[in-house]
Formats: C-alpha cells, sequence, structure tokens
C-alpha cells in the first residue's frame, strides 16, 4: 500500500539498480526507496532510514538474504565510512556496466537522443591512479589526522592509506602527521578557527611531486623539519608551498602562498607534451585515462593540417596542445588567468609558439570571437559539471564549425546541452565514455556532434 513505510521499520526488498550517485534502489509500498551499498540483485532485509509522507525514502541493509553474485568484499578498510569511494562493494564489471548505463539512460530520458554509447573504457588501474590528492587534517580522538569527510558531512574519518591516491601522496600525509604530532602543531578546528594545518595538497605527476600545505596563519613553526620531513617521505618533492587560507567556508585553495622550498610548480607528462603545472592549475586526475578521452576526442575532431580549433574551458592547454601539434590553428579560452599564463608557458616549451590563449569567460569570449568573424572548423568543449550555457551554445552554433566535440563530467547536463545543439542544426552522431574515476560514481564522456 501506499504511505506505509515508516522510519525504523523493517522490509524484504530486492536491489534492482543504482542511482546516479551510486546507491541502489529498491521499491516497497510503491515507492523508490535508496540503499546505501545496496548491489544489484541483493535480496536483503532493510531498515527505513528516512520516509516522510513525500521526498525520497533511505534504507540500509541490516542482513543479506540472497546476496548479489556482483557484490565482493571492499577493499577497503573504511570504505562504509569514508565518502570518498561508491563501489568498493561492486564488481568492477558490474561497476562499468552501470557507468555506461548512466550515460544512456541520460541521453535517452534528457536527451531524447538514441545514440547508443560505443563502449565504456575500462581503466588499466583501481588503485593508485589519482595524481591529485587533497587531504582535510583534523584532531580525531586528540591526534592529528588526514583523511577524508563522510558523505554529505564535514566528520572526518581518519585514512592512514588511500588506495585511490599515489604513494606519494599517502607517504607525505604520514609525514605531515608525524610532523605535527612531534613538534605540537595543532590541525585547524572548524567550528572554533583555532588550530594551523587545514589541508594537505599533493599534486603527484609521472617524475616530479609538489605539496601544498593550507594554513590558518602565515608563522610557520619547526619550519626546517617540515621541509626535511616531507623530502624524506617523497624523493620526487620538486617543492613545498604554504597558502595562507583564513577563509569560514569550504573554499580549500584560496590566499596568499609562499615559497617554503624548491619550486612553486612541477612538470608533468600527458600525451608526450610536457606541462607546466601548479597547485591551482586545473589538470585531469588520472594520467593513463585522460590519454584515452585526449585519443577519442582527437579521432571525434578529425583535424588536419591548415584547420582551425577552438577549445573552450582549455585549463593550462593540455587539449589544446595536443589536437594542435600537426599544423593546426589552435586557440585555447579559459576563466583563470593564472591557468591561461601556464597555457602560454606549455605552448612554448613543447614548440607551438603559434597557439593562441584567451584569458575570460567562455561564453563572452565566444560571442566576441563570433562577432569578429572567426569561423573554426572544430569547437572543443570541456565545461564544469553545471554544462554550458545557452547562450554559448548559440554561439557556438552561429560560429558554424563542421564539428563539435563535446567531453563530460557530467551526462545530465550533456544531455541537456545536446538536446539544445540539436534545436539548432547540430546532431550528435558518437559517444563513448571513459572510466577516468574507478570506484567512484563520476563517469567521463565524449560526444561528437555534426552540423546537419
Amino acid at each position: 500500500m501506499e504511505g506505509v513505510l515508516k522510519k525504523n521499520m523493517r522490509c524484504r526488498a530486492v536491489i534492482e539498480g543504482y542511482t546516479s550517485e551510486g546507491l541502489g534502489v529498491a521499491r516497497l509500498a510503491g515507492r523508490v526507496v535508496f540503499v546505501h551499498g545496496g548491489a544489484r540483485g541483493d535480496e536483503c532485509l532493510l531498515r527505513i532510514l528516512k520516509a516522510g509522507p513525500d521526498g525520497p525514502v533511505y534504507a540500509a541493509i541490516e542482513s543479506w538474504l540472497v546476496p548479489s553474485p556482483v557484490r565482493c568484499p571492499p577493499a577497503c578498510p573504511v570504505y562504509r565510512s569514508c565518502g570518498g569511494c561508491h563501489f568498493q562493494h561492486i564488481r568492477y564489471e558490474e561497476e562499468l556496466a552501470l557507468k555506461k548505463t548512466r550515460v544512456e539512460d541520460a541521453l535517452i530520458r534528457v536527451g531524447k537522443l538514441d545514440l547508443p554509447v560505443e563502449a565504456i573504457w575500462p581503466a588499466p588501474a583501481l588503485d593508485g591512479y589519482r595524481n591529485k590528492a587533497l587531504f582535510p587534517v583534523r584532531a580525531v580522538d586528540g591526534r592529528p589526522s588526514t583523511g577524508f569527510f563522510r558523505a554529505r558531512s564535514h566528520d572526518m574519518v581518519p585514512v592512514a592509506r588511500c588506495a585511490l591516491q599515489s604513494e606519494a601522496a599517502n607517504a607525505l600525509a604520514a609525514a605531515l602527521r608525524s610532523w605535527m604530532e612531534d613538534c605540537g602543531v595543532a590541525p585547524y578546528d572548524e567550528i572554533s578557527g583555532a588550530g594551523l594545518i587545514r589541508h594537505l595538497f599533493v599534486r603527484a605527476g609521472t617524475e616530479e611531486t609538489l605539496a601544498c600545505l593550507v594554513a590558518s596563519e602565515a608563522a610557520i613553526p619547526c619550519r626546517q623539519a617540515l621541509i626535511r620531513r616531507l623530502r624524506a617521505a617523497c624523493h620526487s618533492l620538486v617543492g613545498v608551498v604554504w597558502q595562507v587560507n583564513t577563509r569560514r567556508d569550504n573554499v580549500v585553495l584560496s590566499g596568499k602562498s609562499s615559497l617554503l622550498w624548491g619550486r612553486e610548480t612541477m612538470t608533468d607528462t600527458l600525451c608526450g607534451l610536457r606541462f607546466r603545472l601548479s597547485a591551482a592549475s586545473f589538470y585531469q586526475v588520472n594520467r593513463l585515462q585522460a590519454e584515452r578521452l585526449y585519443a577519442l576526442a582527437a579521432e571525434y575532431a578529425a583535424l588536419e593540417a591548415g584547420d582551425t580549433l577552438l577549445d573552450l574551458y582549455c585549463g593550462v592547454g593540455t587539449l589544446t596542445l595536443h589536437l594542435a601539434r600537426e599544423g593546426v590553428r589552435g586557440c585555447g579560452v579559459e576563466f583563470s588567468a593564472e591557468a591561461i599564463c601556464r597555457a602560454r608557458e606549455n605552448a612554448a616549451q613543447n614548440g607551438l609558439p603559434r597557439v593562441r590563449f584567451l584569458q575570460g569567460d567562455a561564453a563572452e569570449v565566444s560571442a566576441r570571437l563570433c562577432a569578429d568573424g572567426v569561423r573554426p572548423d572544430v569547437v572543443t568543449v570541456d565545461p564544469p559539471r553545471k554544462g554550458l550555457a545557452s547562450a554559448l551554445v548559440e554561439t557556438i552554433a552561429q560560429m558554424a564549425p563542421a564539428r563539435v566535440v563535446y567531453l563530460s563530467c557530467d551526462p545530465a547536463t550533456l544531455a541537456r546541452d545536446l538536446a539544445r545543439f540539436a534545436c539548432l542544426g547540430y546532431g550528435a552522431v558518437r559517444c563513448a565514455a571513459v572510466d577516468m574515476f574507478p570506484r567512484t560514481a563520476h563517469v567521463e564522456s565524449v560526444c561528437l556532434l555534426e552540423k546537419m
């Protein structure tokens, strides 16, 4: 019957599928129930956690009557409490299938498109793939700890070693904890605002590593001891940056930075090109999968010598320079002035000085270029999760490129934007997914649109 579910009620159910956030989905009393840690095919006993007369119903698994054949033991000891992973409890083949289905469902339901996803490209490594780590630093049981916040909270779970992070990041986190304990350095307290160390940010590349300590003030106790500990823990370390952040919100990298040791930037290799990066630079988190994503983008773009490329949301120029190597006239657009500075440096050091980069809002710069008569052969976009502004979609269509290549980190906003393009004469003809973030609910996709 409708409306009979109540908090703490126990019910038998079968998990039928997954939400985009990785929760299991069951149906009880005519209502959809979201189940923490559910696996498709689980026959289980649920306890209702939340069930109002309206709105979503949430439940937890109390016991399994018949566990799903796709279920597997989580490899991480803190998986069930840490908010970092979503799919440690299911086999990787199931994770890939559900991510591919998620993209296809968005294209059908949101975009109203009959466009199959050609493939989802699996990650060659499920552990240690992240080249960027951000560890909150807090006191747990009176000791300095690094870890991650529980889902939808600021309650930190201490993590001695995260399997998704690089060995460099885990080693630097351990070195920071020991330095804080030995030198009596207090972790930051969000409620009182007391304490010094707020976050550890690590960027680990193929050859070099950069560490950034986010602190509440500029004074640095036991400075030389800190540098010694970090350098001993990570032999690829090339720089240690100290950033003072006095904000009382969730923004991490904000404020004035100073160099404690080494360099403020590191260099990494991607698609055979060298890129200079700072702590604040946008850069793909999974290098091997980024190379797969960019290879697909290059295939879809089909650029030839003499063609003109406009790359929007270009970051430090990774995709722009990758696509513009074969005699292509490239132009990248990015809002961050720091990223544009890095992009120009990267173009010069890779012998591509004719590729230009423009700083500004993608919609505003594109409108200006369009008014000036710029007509690129191909436009590539790699927007944030919110997707493209409707005005930008219209401007791209006015520029009349032969092809648009859309890289997306959110299937729903991708599908929405593809529907907007369709109304303006651009049809989506190819789509593939890339598992950039194994064991999490995130999935990357790339789509080719052609002028109809």
